[in-house]
């Protein structure tokens, strides 16, 4: 499905309705190039989740936990990183929730995942030369119809 996204507000709000809609559990998979709003998109969902803290890119730190919403909010960023250094993360553990509480976990650049959950939500975020956005978003064996109609 695609989604046409008129301003940096569009991408918030649609990340505010993911993080209203998404269950413990739910990983996403952010992919775009640089600036396409794929930061923007996770602020969106935490947001929804009701987390008040500041959501900055992890870019240097890899992994920021956000923990007091309504549900915990992993963000992720590989943009450092190749796939054999995302390998030795063992990201499984936050999708999987065995060290940590189950939450939502939202990965960007997750191109660079040489492996990847059984389940999860793509997003693919690309500037279009109007300077609007648009995001794509599939899924694998999550129910896309039934998130799309509440989103």
């Amino acid at each position: 499905m695609k989604i046409f996204l008129a301003d940096v507000q569009a991408t918030l709000d649609l990340g505010i309705k993911l993080g209203q809609t998404l269950t413990p559990g739910s990983v996403i998979l952010l992919e775009g190039d640089l600036g396409a709003g794929k930061t923007t998109l996770v602020q969106g969902v935490g947001q929804g989740l009701g987390i008040t803290e500041s959501i900055v890119s992890p870019t240097f730190t890899l992994i920021n936990e956000y923990t007091q919403g309504r549900i915990p909010l992993y963000h992720l960023d590989l943009y450092r990183l190749e796939p054999q250094e995302v390998a030795a993360l063992n990201l499984e553990s936050y999708w999987e929730a065995s060290e940590i509480e189950p939450g939502i976990v939202a990965i960007e650049w997750a191109q660079r995942m040489p492996y990847q959950p059984d389940t999860y939500l793509r997003v693919r975020l690309t500037n279009e030369d109007n300077g609007n956005r648009q995001a794509k978003i599939t899924a694998l064996h999550c129910n896309i119809n039934e998130l799309i109609a509440k989103i």
